[in-house]
């Protein structure tokens, strides 16, 4: 009887090229940095489970909350030291704490983006190569002053009292500026921040676009995660620098194209729908004694801090 059996099930097994290594297989920083870039983004504008807790700012109409961001960063814009601008990061931290929202998750992020964006960007104007004033930390002295072209370089190099003030400023702006924002996205629901705004007479074509863009923002993110955790899946060695970064600038390049097939097509549909440009909402609710109360509370704080 004639063997029938396929000739690559008789042959002897080949020796393994791959070597298995010890411990946990190890993810190049590229790829765990997009992921972890995605969760973040995904993470930071899912506010819904704040927005439905049983806080003080909860149960505040968005209208009023919207004024209140709007009035209070003029404030934060419009003080001049460093005393007013420390009382609204306290009032606005008790407010915090009234809407029952987590301090840690929320201020974590403030005092991040506070010292990113404030703080290390202002440093430079603390010394007195920038910012003139009396010296209170010398850092270096040179043989003699120096000048190139307009700037001048003195022969003392130090910290002043005018920039640290200028530095101070500009970092409790942020916080603040950071705070309020927070405090308003983690306690409205973002339907009734875009109803709000429809009220205040924002534009619908700005309307449309925050819209559209919180949406797929969530998408595009997942869509991220889901590519790194297919890759993670088929991976039986570990990657070298060299592949991690074509596989993140192919990864980018693909969610460049599928962003874009995606706007065309949600043109397209909404085209097809017969949509124009105007966004109409219906059911405002009307505004209680409660929301009274506290949009005339909330001026009247305003007012105080304008004046101190």
């Amino acid at each position: 009887m004639a063997n029938k059996i396929p000739p690559f099930l008789l042959a002897p097994p080949t020796p393994c090229s791959i070597k298995q290594a010890k411990g946990k297989m190890r993810i190049p920083f590229l790829g765990r940095g997009i992921n972890r870039l995605a969760s973040v983004i995904r993470e930071g504008y899912a506010q819904w489970d704040f927005s439905s807790q049983n806080g003080f700012f909860q149960k505040i109409d968005a209208r009023v909350k919207i004024l209140f961001l709007l009035f209070f960063i003029l404030i934060v814009t419009l003080k001049r030291d460093v005393l007013p601008e420390t009382y609204i990061w306290v009032f606005v931290f008790v407010l915090t704490l009234l809407s029952r929202l987590s301090i840690a998750k929320i201020y974590k992020r403030v005092l991040l983006f506070g010292f990113l964006f404030g703080f290390l960007i202002a440093l430079p104007s603390a010394f007195n190569v920038i910012t003139k004033g009396d010296v209170v930390l010398p850092i270096a002295t040179l043989p003699r002053p120096y000048n190139f072209w307009i700037y001048h370089v003195p022969a003392e190099i130090g910290i002043t009292r005018e920039g640290i003030h200028g530095v101070a400023m500009l970092t409790m702006r942020v916080i603040n500026s950071l705070s309020l924002s927070f405090l308003i996205l983690y306690t409205t629901p973002f339907h009734e921040i875009v109803r709000a705004l429809k009220v205040l007479k924002v534009p619908d074509s700005f309307l449309i676009i925050i819209t559209l863009c919180y949406k797929y923002i969530f998408l595009l993110s997942k869509t991220v995660e889901d590519m790194h955790l297919a890759k993670r899946s088929r991976i039986v060695r570990e990657l070298s620098p060299t592949e991690a970064r074509e596989w993140v600038a192919g990864r980018i390049a693909f969610i460049f194209r599928k962003t874009r097939l995606r706007c065309e097509e949600v043109f397209k549909a909404m085209i097809g729908r017969g949509f124009s440009d105007t966004i109409r909402f219906c059911g405002f609710r009307k505004m209680r004694m409660l929301d009274w109360g506290t949009a005339v509370f909330l001026f009247l704080s305003g007012i105080f801090f304008l004046f101190i």
